[in-house]
């Protein structure tokens, strides 16, 4: 999955989505949902909201158009993910003693359109604090994300992080954003 070229995680040429209030505020409360997963660490619940092909990204750069022509903070598959939430859960994984904690509040929710895909694109805005070892962390930034169907839901087929800040250095990344 890592390599696959063809993995299309372009938010252009979308056909437009008509989406009506009541499925906007279901969109909206499945990326609140996410949100609330990640902050209380319930990585396999978490996991469990993606395709089977889903893809995790975090570019390095703003504007970023590929995985591919540029080094990324995170290009994560299923089993990217796997080996990082058992990294996380594991009891002597020191750098998680005592866990990082986060919050997360997440807005600004638009419905961008449809890819060629049938994947619904949704752009939100979030802003993150964690806190470890009595050091707080501030980030801030986009989400976009590409909602496959799912019977009357959806599951995440790709997930991008474009941090506010992208290109600065950064303390390592002990959960996910």
């Amino acid at each position: 999955m890592l390599l696959d070229l063809d993995f299309d995680v372009g938010t252009a040429n979308l056909a437009p989505a008509d989406v009506p209030a009541d499925a906007y505020h279901r969109i909206a409360q499945f990326l609140y949902r996410e949100a609330r997963l990640l902050d209380e660490r319930r990585y396999d619940e978490w996991q469990a909201l993606w395709t089977e092909d889903g893809m995790y990204w975090m570019p390095r750069k703003h504007g970023q158009e590929s995985p591919y022509d540029f080094i990324s903070i995170f290009w994560e598959d299923r089993m990217l993910r796997d080996v990082r939430i058992r990294r996380l859960e594991h009891p002597r994984n020191w750098s998680q003693q005592p866990p990082t904690r986060s919050v997360r509040l997440v807005g600004g929710v638009q419905v961008e359109g449809v890819d060629a895909a049938g994947n619904l694109v949704v752009h939100s805005v979030f802003q993150m604090t964690e806190w470890r070892k009595r050091q707080p962390r501030q980030l801030a930034g986009r989400y976009t994300h590409k909602l496959a169907a799912e019977g009357d839901g959806w599951r995440i087929r790709m997930k991008r992080v474009d941090l506010v800040n992208c290109d600065d250095a950064h303390d390592a990344f002990e959960v996910f954003v």
